[in-house]
């Protein structure tokens, strides 16, 4: 039973993938920690070209299931199952016995190549001597974003003092861009905190991609975005000066380089001080993602 529930969890939460593709080069599986049972791994699927088409036309069962109409049915109904299962995954979790010999404070045992990959060369982080910094590269449009949200929120508001977390919206294509805008327009905006997981729930639960019908028609998207925004307050002219500003396009820029260093072809993906990639499932669960983060994270802060 227990074994079933870990293979549908894999399945559900594999991230959503720009393509087929290889994965992050230079990674090289050494065992410098303790190793626990591999967990059970999803192929990786095509995805649609942005975030419009994806919830036009759902496909391929890691972002979404097609079904005749080419409606947002089955994506919900994929939803729902996918965070039916990251809570009934979480309290399993809960319940677990850690296991001995771990790396950092949660008790729980990490191989290196099955549950993370080490990055080589090692990258420059952003953070100041001391700081430990960990960067979720995420896509507004991905269900399995959505889903883990929640979990990274109550993570990141308790989260040691030590560690710098950034979120990196991913900018493969035009919608994904558009989106991306999005993110860092509000970052701008000073509204993360309140806007965040309103975005999500605006795409996923009511179903407005909140991008043109054609992604390259920025100026459309600028205003199904600023009409969002204006529901929580954020006037017109705010929005469209933040989404013109310097603040946006460099941050989008750092995106780009971001994605581009650590080779991201999926969300969530989890890099932490430079030196490590994870995610859902190379973690073995919602749940132990964010504890094999914090572990890896106090492993990097006593031993920089």
């Amino acid at each position: 039973m227990r074994s079933a529930a870990c293979l549908a969890l894999a399945l559900l939460l594999a991230a959503c993938s720009r393509s087929s593709g290889p994965g992050t080069a230079g990674t090289t599986p050494s065992s410098a920690l303790t190793p626990p049972a591999p967990a059970a791994t999803a192929k990786h699927a095509e995805k649609p070209a942005d975030a419009a088409q994806l919830l036009k036309h759902p496909e391929n069962g890691r972002e979404t299931v097609e079904d005749a109409t080419g409606d947002l049915g089955s994506h919900n109904g994929l939803l729902a199952a996918v965070v039916s299962t990251v809570a009934a995954a979480s309290a399993a979790g809960a319940a677990e016995p850690a296991a001995s010999g771990a790396p950092g404070t949660s008790g729980t045992s990490w191989q290196e190549g099955v549950n993370y990959t080490r990055i080589v060369p090692a990258q420059p982080t952003d953070v100041p001597p001391g700081q430990v910094e960990v960067l979720e590269f995420f896509w507004y449009a991905c269900p399995h974003c959505f889903a883990l949200d929640p979990a990274i929120e109550e993570w990141r508001k308790n989260k040691p003092a030590y560690i710098t977390f950034n979120r990196v919206p991913v900018t493969w294509g035009e919608g994904h861009r558009a989106l991306a805008r999005m993110f860092c327009t509000v970052k701008a905006l000073g509204k993360t905190d309140a806007l965040h997981p309103e975005i999500f729930r605006e795409i996923h639960v009511n179903g407005d991609p909140l991008v043109a019908p054609d992604p390259t028609n920025i100026a459309q998207t600028e205003q199904i975005e600023a009409n969002f925004v204006a529901k929580f307050g954020v006037s017109a002219t705010a929005f469209h000066q933040a989404f013109d500003s310097m603040d946006v396009t460099q941050c989008l820029q750092r995106a780009d380089e971001l994605v581009q260093r650590y080779r991201i072809d999926g969300v969530p993906t989890f890099i932490v001080n430079g030196k490590y990639r994870a995610d859902v499932a190379s973690a073995g669960g919602p749940d132990k993602l964010l504890r094999l983060v914090s572990d890896l994270a106090a492993q990097e802060h006593r031993h920089p």
